[in-house]
């Protein structure tokens, strides 16, 4: 164990003098990075693949859970899309060195802010080996160097891209140690991360509520503590029919296994009667196990075809990550807004609504990262905010919130410039 804290402090070593210079590196020298990285990812497909295979079996051998395995799993259209993000990133405007804010004072100072880079960053994850590849490319692009510590189901998966976004990145001139690697899977390990105050700027944990919990708890260093996703959709009773059984469809089963994917829906007693048998239909079509309270039992009980089971205390505030979804019958949008503040934890929610004040309400009241007006939860991405990726999904409220991207893993400093001015 000794010379794998060793080894592990020699890499953190190498990070902070890397993030010297990463910190005023051009942002030509980070984009030709992030394209070699983009070309890379593809021309070593199979090795990636082959990797990913491996760990994929013996992950499942050992039980698994369906879900974790779908994190897992990489494929050539997965893969295609990886490579498409740091592309995406690569074309973002640079965050480092923008100056914003300026003013000028009474007495001639000129003072603002500069943006700059964190530092290190340490990334402690789990099964979803494209977080190798998002957060080295945000880290990358905004100045920071990395310090990555995946989890023993993905070491194949993970050393493989590792070792391409390492090679990607010296190729175009990155200073070597940007990128660190923890190969050594013991778990004794990450206290020792957890302890290197002096080394490490910022830890992002991404994985379950237990890896999340312990970090949170054990770090030394800031932490941004999210992912966990409870998320609610309400219909309204002045909802568009249609358009709220299409988003509610959406966000539960387009990828039921992530932390933005629909939990629990929440349905106006006035459109109740209509509504549900027109969304059950269509979920059962799709496989999904309903968990209903005993007014949605009532409507629903005489449908043929449906995995209907009774809702327990449980279902409420239970993150799925499968075909499965509690609903339950409100009798207004009080009530909807107050299961959300005790259920919900602070990922994404969503109104369908036809009514301006309704939105409105749900928007000022709802307590959480994400809060949309007729449109899925699915859409609480970095991708799909135009931030290229993200290195996590923030649930906490400092120092960003939702999807991080490049502004997120960046600080600023005060300039001042004057001209000869003195306090008196």
């Amino acid at each position: 164990m000794k010379s794998a804290i060793a080894e592990l402090e020699a890499k953190g070593k190498a990070a902070r003098e890397a993030s010297k210079r990463l910190a005023y590196l051009s942002t030509d020298v980070k984009n030709r990075a992030l394209g070699n990285i983009s070309r890379d990812l593809l021309a070593r497909k199979a090795e990636i693949l082959a990797a990913n295979k491996e760990d994929y079996k013996e992950a499942e051998a050992s039980g698994m859970s369906a879900h974790m395995l779908d994190r897992l799993m990489l494929n050539g259209s997965r893969l295609e899309a990886i490579a498409g993000d740091v592309l995406n990133i690569a074309a973002l405007p640079d965050p480092v060195g923008e100056i914003f804010d300026m003013r000028t004072q009474p007495n001639g100072l000129q003072i603002g802010k500069k943006r700059v880079p964190l530092g290190v960053i340490g990334a402690i994850y789990e099964s979803r080996p494209n977080v190798t590849i998002d957060i080295s490319s945000l880290c990358l692009k905004s100045g920071n160097a990395v310090l990555l510590r995946g989890g023993k189901e993905a070491v194949r998966s993970n050393s493989a891209l590792a070792r391409v976004v390492q090679e990607a990145s010296i190729n175009a001139g990155m200073p070597d140690g940007a990128v660190q690697f923890v190969e050594n899977t013991d778990r004794a390990l990450v206290d020792h991360l957890l302890s290197m105050r002096g080394v490490i700027d910022l830890i992002i944990p991404r994985g379950g509520s237990g890896l999340i919990r312990s970090v949170a708890e054990k770090a030394s260093m800031p932490v941004v503590t999210g992912g966990i996703g409870v998320c609610h959709t309400y219909v309204d009773k002045s909802a568009d029919i249609e358009q709220a059984v299409a988003i509610v469809h959406n966000a539960k089963v387009q990828r039921p296994t992530v932390c933005n994917a629909l939990d629990t829906v929440l349905v106006h007693a006035e459109i109740a009667g209509v509504y549900l048998p027109l969304l059950a239909a269509e979920l059962g079509k799709a496989g999904v196990e309903l968990h209903g309270d005993q007014r949605t039992q009532a409507i629903l009980k005489t449908q043929p075809g449906l995995r209907l089971i009774p809702a327990t205390d449980g279902d409420w505030g239970k993150e799925f990550l499968s075909l499965v979804a509690a609903i339950r019958v409100v009798d207004s949008l009080d009530e909807a807004l107050e299961h959300i503040e005790h259920y919900g934890s602070g990922h994404s929610e969503a109104i369908v609504t036809e009514d301006y004040s309704s939105a409105m309400r749900f928007l000022n009241e709802v307590d959480a990262a994400c809060v949309y007006v007729n449109a899925s939860t699915r859409f609480t991405d970095g991708a799909q905010f135009g931030l290229g990726a993200e290195v996590g999904i923030s649930t906490q409220k400092f120092h960003a919130r939702g999807p991080l991207g490049l502004k997120e893993l960046t600080t600023y400093k005060w300039i001042i410039y004057g001209s000869g001015q003195i306090r008196t």
